[in-house]
């Protein structure tokens, strides 16, 4: 797995295969690629900054709290 950062664009690549990407589905702001069979080969994040920080505010609006175990 690579990943790469553009800041300029503001674009998370996440490269899961070596595979081609063969086509997208885009979901908000996230586009998986996916090749000819199926198989996911890439991630795109677009507005990386904004929506990572959209992914992590609930969990750091739980003020570390974390449900008990037993």
């Amino acid at each position: 797995m690579k990943y790469d950062y553009d800041p300029e664009t503001d674009i998370l690549t996440i490269t899961i295969s070596d595979e081609k990407p063969d086509y997208g589905e885009q979901a908000g702001s996230i586009i998986n690629h996916y090749s000819k069979e199926g198989t996911p080969v890439e991630i795109e994040i677009l507005d990386a900054s904004e929506t990572a920080l959209s992914m992590i505010e609930p969990i750091l609006s739980e003020g570390g709290k974390r449900g008990s175990r037993r």
